[in-house]
This record gives C-alpha cells, sequence and structure tokens, in this order.
C-alpha cells in the first residue's frame, strides 16, 4: 500500500519551501498569520539560522523558544525544547508545519494525589480502616 503524499493546503514541502514566508503566511491559520506577519522575534530569528545552520547535522539544538511557529524549511531538524523543568526532544515532521514548538511538549503533569495524610481533616477519619 501507497503512503499518503505529505501536503499543506494542497502544497507538497518542496513547494512550500520554495515559497517566499509572504506567500507562505497566506496559508496559515489567522493566529499564525497575524504573528509572523509582525514579524520573528531577534530569539526566533536566532533559533531559525542556528536550524538552517545544523540542519544537515544530527546535532540536537536545545531552545527555550515555545511560540516559534514551525515552518517548512525547519521540517527534518532535532530540537530540544524547554519544558518547564524538563528537556523534551523532538523531531520536526512534515505534519507540524504551521503549529507551535510548544504544542508538541507538554509542561503539566498530571496530578496524581494519594490517600490523605494523618491529620489531614476532619473528614479523613472516617475512612475505613484496615
Amino acid at each position: 500500500m501507497a503512503t499518503k503524499e505529505f501536503n499543506y493546503k494542497g502544497k507538497n514541502l518542496t513547494e512550500l519551501q520554495k515559497m517566499d514566508m509572504k506567500e507562505f503566511i497566506q496559508l496559515l491559520p489567522a493566529r499564525q498569520r497575524r504573528s509572523l506577519a509582525r514579524g520573528l522575534t531577534d530569539q526566533q530569528k536566532k533559533l531559525l539560522s542556528k536550524i538552517k545552520k545544523h540542519k544537515d547535522s544530527k546535532k540536537q539544538i536545545k531552545t527555550h523558544i515555545r511560540d516559534m511557529i514551525v515552518l517548512p524549511e525547519m521540517v527534518g531538524s532535532k530540537l530540544v525544547i524547554h519544558a518547564g523543568r524538563d528537556w523534551v526532544p523532538i523531531e520536526i515532521l512534515n505534519d507540524m508545519i504551521g503549529h507551535y514548538l510548544g504544542e508538541f511538549t507538554m509542561n503539566r503533569k498530571k496530578v496524581a494525589h494519594s490517600a490523605p495524610g494523618i491529620g489531614a481533616t476532619r473528614s479523613s477519619a472516617a475512612i475505613a480502616q484496615k
């Protein structure tokens, strides 16, 4: 069975990579379009230049920039994104184009509560003792 060819709004990856930034911005949803129309911040420009520099190498690039929008030229690169306390390794895939980097690294963990401690509240005394 043949694999499904990637396309984003009717364009394949090579067409997206050849596009001018203004043309690519027109394909994005409103929030991303508005954000990129304002221009990249200095930190985002620095990250993008690092990604372009280390594109072919297997080097992972560490970053705190979770609000960077995944652009077509970033596809195939490996990043390590900060998620509050941990660093989460991520490989940028075709399907991530147009999303923010922070969407792929969860920065909150599920809270797992255990049984109440001794003398926690008056209601904890009503729990059956084994």
